[in-house]
């Protein structure tokens, strides 16, 4: 695999965000299906505290606008920044293994871990662009997310039989959970250090500027906005939707766990690769719009189909669509700004999307309980659709900007 003309740094990254991969998998299966299961089978939480759960790493992103620009004030370098949030989810997690069994506790202190998770995401694009050669970036971010899927899979499958055999068991997930967020933190330390420029003064919206005088930034972000909020309106329900027996299913937990983590996390470790290559080299959005559809599809199967096998097929449709999105959602910005910006475009776009996930899931949960989860499914899917019909016209539009360099040299350096 190459890595340009700057191969060590990039191989350097390469082979610490790999390893980084594999607790990564871990945590994400806290955010996507644990933290929901735990909440409805040890705790009973209503739907306001599951929403909540749903809401928290949308929330971090929501905040990763300001972490952009306290980072950029204060000089820290991206990789410390990263490190500490995630350490302060650690120990989060740890705080809500040990405490007594109090919902009050749980939610808070793992409603704070997730949203940690999710703060420095904009911090790490801009490593992957400070390090990564244009050339196959996407590639390169794919090929560590087959590692994290793989971890993903393992933990959702083993974490749902453990479960199944001891609910009391989920307070060693949590520690396990910590330890996690502790490898993460001690990877992204290790990485070269990638400083932002920095400010004499923060002003907490500037990011925005970009959208004012970027036209296609600004048209990509009203069509992810739509999107975004129909799709995360039924990811907000998809442990919801089999754990729930008042939806006509009574699953264990082992159940549940396969269907909305093992089977979603195989489809994204076969394809994701293939996006990333696809990502590298086609058009992108044509890219999106054959994403966006293959979201669509899966809502449909899954809140419309009847069924398991419908359940998994949506599912492995979503899978599927999920690993073309998390390349394109992740490396968009390094087509579209130039390498000192990436960072604050990115933030724009988390900002947005924090945005869109802390409303969508408390408008979720009240709606399927009065107008049923085939509507919520209907709903997101015409959103999608509606999404997609915005950029279709784009299709065709080159809208990568060239890089002079394969990477960008430190600011501080002049």
């Amino acid at each position: 695999m190459g890595f340009g003309p700057a191969g060590a740094q990039a191989r350097r990254t390469f082979k610490l965000d790999t390893i980084r991969a594999v607790p990564n998998g871990f945590v994400e299966t806290l955010s996507i299906t644990f933290a929901v299961v735990i909440a409805v089978r040890v705790f009973d939480a209503p739907w306001r505290a599951k929403a909540w759960l749903v809401a928290a790493p949308s929330l971090g992103l929501f905040l990763s606008l300001f972490m952009v620009q306290l980072v950029r004030r204060t000089g820290w370098s991206v990789n410390v920044a990263s490190a500490g949030i995630w350490a302060a989810s650690a120990v989060c997690l740890i705080f809500a293994a040990i405490w007594d069994d109090s919902m009050v506790v749980f939610l808070s202190a793992v409603g704070v871990a997730l949203l940690g998770l999710t703060l420095a995401v904009p911090l790490m694009a801009q490593i992957y662009r400070r390090h990564y050669p244009g050339v196959n970036r996407g590639r390169l971010f794919a090929t560590s997310g087959v590692v994290r899927k793989v971890a993903a899979i393992a933990v959702a499958a083993s974490f749902g039989w453990v479960l199944r055999a001891d609910l009391g068991a989920y307070r060693w997930l949590l520690v396990i959970y910590a330890g996690a967020c502790l490898g993460m933190a001690a990877c992204v330390f290790w990485m070269d250090r990638v400083h932002l420029d920095r400010s004499a003064r923060v002003r907490l919206f500037a990011a925005f500027s970009h959208v004012k005088t970027d036209r296609a930034f600004r048209n990509l972000l009203i069509s992810w906005m739509i999107l975004g909020f129909g799709n995360l309106l039924c990811f907000s329900l998809f442990v919801e939707y089999v754990s729930n027996p008042e939806y006509g299913y009574h699953f264990d937990e082992l159940t549940i766990a396969t269907i909305t983590g093992v089977i979603p996390e195989v489809m994204f470790l076969i394809f994701v690769i293939g996006w990333g290559v696809i990502f590298d080299r086609m058009n992108f959005f044509l890219v999106r719009t054959v994403i966006n559809l293959l979201f669509a599809a899966g809502i449909l199967f899954y809140f419309v189909g009847d069924g398991v096998w419908a359940l998994c097929v949506g599912i492995a449709l979503h899978g599927i669509a999920r690993a073309g999105g998390n390349v394109a959602w992740s490396l968009w910005v390094t087509k579209f700004a130039k390498g000192e910006h990436v960072a604050e475009y990115m933030s724009v776009h988390t900002f947005l999307t924090g945005t869109r996930g802390i409303i969508a899931p408390f408008i979720a949960f009240p709606l399927v309980q009065s107008q049923g989860p085939e509507t919520i499914g209907l709903i997101g899917a015409g959103l999608i659709l509606a999404a997609t019909v915005i950029i279709f016209p784009s299709i065709g539009w080159k809208a990568e900007r060239q890089e002079k360099e394969p990477v960008d040299p430190d600011p501080r350096l002049g």
